[in-house]
């Protein structure tokens, strides 16, 4: 049996919470700080409340279906505040939405620019800062505090995957990345947490290469990854980006077995010791089609782990999926599949990430 953790707490949602004596979380508790879930519908399901309530749950995703106004979805969010006041956690819930810009925005109102638009207006920078305080004023109006944006991809040709619906802000590197980074400087001034996505970069993908769909491999020299993909994430890092998403995406010139989001060469060598990374790295859906050949939900959700992803973000619009995820972790970290020192420290760099959104 693995030690359960403690935790200091701190006083995230109320005052009474700065009385709160340390708590020690179970086994099934600490691997619920490491899941992100998502349910159907506008409504949210007892059974996502209850995860909430019992601990068991870092956060929550919204899409399109969960949203039908922005006073809706405010109301839905008080409730799981509500319900994360009784959990034994007092650190704030993640919750979180893709507000990227343009054609990619779950929420009306801004950024109502597309990434590509802003790359291309001679006053792109500014338009860049603007679009990061638009998003963060967009998401703390209905009460989320974690933006899966921006996209820092370089996008090769016109039309491609990433381009096709404007969510890279240019093919030039040197480009992206001071965009990016006054986004990322601009929202979290706000205290909405930023995620450049998809490391090491989705650039070079076709049309056709969608990792929600299928298996994608991308054979980009290690000189292009390092000289123009992984660019732009340099200057996130150095912005102070919070979370990195990581492609599902096969990049054979670091590690051919393996998608980027389940391998540790990428994840440990790449991000975190070649890049300086050490915030929270957050995978991209679970159930993507890209991970068809990887097991169940629980078993990919400790590959991810075992590769040093911190967050298993389960989008597929189901409690059970995130249920099935936490139970997997617990299991893993009790035989010793995962190790308990590792598990501690991607779980302390969420409690953080958290503290810092209070």
């Amino acid at each position: 049996m693995v030690a359960a953790c403690t935790f200091a707490s701190s006083p995230a949602h109320d005052a009474s919470a700065t009385t709160r004596p340390k708590v020690h979380l179970t086994v099934q508790q600490e691997a619920g700080q490491r899941i992100i879930y998502s349910y159907a519908g506008l409504t949210p399901p007892a059974a996502l409340l209850q995860a909430i309530k019992a601990g068991q749950a870092a956060g929550v995703i919204f899409f399109k279906p969960n949203i039908s106004s922005p006073s809706q979805i405010a109301s839905v969010i008080t409730q799981l505040v509500q319900a994360q006041q009784q959990s034994p956690v007092s650190q704030p819930l993640l919750l979180m939405t893709d507000q990227e810009g343009g054609q990619v925005r779950r929420l009306p109102g801004e950024p109502s620019l597309s990434e590509k638009q802003i790359g291309a207006s001679s006053n792109s920078l500014a338009l860049a800062s603007q679009a990061g305080t638009g998003a963060a004023n967009t998401l703390h109006g209905v009460g989320m505090n974690v933006n899966l944006a921006p996209v820092l991809d370089v996008f090769r040709t016109p039309g491609n995957f990433i381009d096709e619906y404007g969510r890279s802000y240019s093919q030039d590197s040197a480009k992206v990345g001071p965009l990016g980074k006054n986004f990322i400087v601009a929202q979290q001034a706000l205290k909405v947490a930023a995620t450049a996505k998809h490391f090491p970069g989705l650039g070079a993908a076709t049309q056709s290469q969608n990792t929600d769909l299928g298996p994608v491999t991308l054979n980009v020299p290690m000189s292009t990854l390092r000289g123009a993909d992984e660019v732009p994430y340099g200057a996130a890092i150095t912005a102070g980006v919070k979370l990195i998403m990581t492609s599902w995406a096969v990049y054979p010139a670091l590690d051919a077995n393996r998608p980027a989001g389940l391998s540790t060469t990428v994840v440990q060598n790449e991000l975190r010791a070649h890049m300086g990374f050490r915030g929270v790295t957050i995978t991209d859906a679970i159930e993507a089609g890209a991970l068809k050949s990887y097991g169940t939900t629980g078993q990919r959700s400790v590959l991810a782990a075992q590769a040093g992803m911190d967050l298993v973000l389960c989008s597929a619009q189901d409690v059970t999926q995130g249920q099935q995820a936490t139970t997997a972790l617990a299991d893993a970290l009790q035989s010793g599949q995962l190790p308990a020192a590792d598990f501690t420290a991607a779980v302390d760099r969420i409690t953080a990430l958290r503290g810092s959104l209070a």
